[in-house]
């Protein structure tokens, strides 16, 4: 009896390695196979974009040091093709805590007039172009005295792809006039825009508003892409994208790291808390040698950036995180 029971529960122990080592294998496979997928995507554009290599012959990105529960990230859009650097179209820094989950946008726009280390007085956009993600990490510390800990470089070529994977059936937006993107157009009224479409709403600048205006795009579709992005929808496409992104986006974010903050934001969907620099009524337009620039009161920036991205600790006092305090 005591024979025929062992013999019995070692069957079922086979039987279950055997159905997980088939979910294990199963799950590989779909994983290469969508990363593949992703790559196969990417592909199509390889001859447009900038090769990681590129950032090579610039500073090494020296992180700030890290602060248990929280991550700036550095974000930069790029247009530049390949063996160019190019100034960074659009300039943004992403605040993430992984105890409340808050979520917070700053939208640094490219024409702020500010110190870039070594090169004085010029458009913060240009940073990019002379000393790559380091150097703009450094001139966003000595202007506002704020770091980061990470930074992402992404390529607009792969924007739209990346958008369709992420929001396969599109994203709502109020379009307030006729938009031109590539040799179509974006029609007014509420509508539901493609990858394709999004580029050219995120990026169109030739309205009354002119920067300030795709400033306020980007971050209404970025904070609407969020709650795509940390779905189960795109959590089954992680290794399609990882795949898609690879030749697109240079990061020194790590994959656990990517992972461990969308497991963290999936029970529940935080709101996206958003910042302009420079803020309302601390700035004017001015031309100086190196063009039109926004010359800023630096420290009323400095002070409201720091506000925003400011956190409570226990004792209830403010932090400001991401200043090395």
């Amino acid at each position: 009896m005591n024979l025929f029971m062992k013999s019995g529960r070692r069957k079922k122990l086979g039987i279950l390695f055997l159905v997980m080592a088939c979910i294990i294998g199963a799950g590989t496979l779909y994983w290469q196979l969508q990363y593949k997928s992703g790559l196969s995507l990417a592909s199509e554009s390889l001859d447009l974009i900038v090769d990681p290599p590129t950032f090579e012959k610039f500073e090494k990105f020296e992180a700030a040091k890290p602060q248990a529960g929280v991550m700036n990230v550095l974000l930069m859009g790029s247009d530049a093709r390949k063996d160019e650097s190019g100034r960074s179209d659009t300039l943004m820094i992403a605040h993430y805590n992984q105890t409340t989950n808050d979520i917070k946008l700053v939208s640094i726009m490219r024409d702020t007039y500010v110190d870039i280390p070594e090169h004085g007085k010029q458009k913060i956009n240009a940073a990019f172009a002379f000393g790559g993600p380091e150097l703009v990490r450094k001139t966003i510390k000595q202007n506002f005295d704020i770091d980061v800990q990470y930074y992402a470089t992404v390529n607009f070529t792969g924007f739209s792809k990346i958008m369709d994977v992420i929001a396969p059936d599109g994203i709502e937006v109020e379009v307030p006039f006729p938009i031109p993107y590539g040799s179509g157009k974006i029609e007014p009224g509420k509508q539901v825009l493609n990858g394709d479409q999004l580029l050219g709403y995120v990026r169109f600048r030739n309205d009354d508003k002119n920067d300030f205006g795709r400033v306020e795009r980007q971050q209404e579709v970025l904070s609407k892409v969020k709650d795509q992005a940390i779905s189960i929808h795109t959590l089954l496409n992680v290794p399609k994208l990882l795949g898609l992104t690879e030749p697109y986006i240079d990061t020194n974010i790590n994959k656990q790291t990517l992972l461990k903050v969308g497991k963290g934001l999936l029970p529940g969907k935080s709101d996206m808390q958003t910042l302009r620099i420079p803020i309302a009524d601390s700035y004017k337009d001015e031309r100086v040698a190196v063009g039109a620039v926004l010359s800023i009161d630096l420290e009323k920036n400095k002070q409201a950036l720091q506000q925003f991205l400011s956190s409570e600790d226990e004792t209830g006092s403010v932090k400001v995180v991401g200043n090395g305090n």
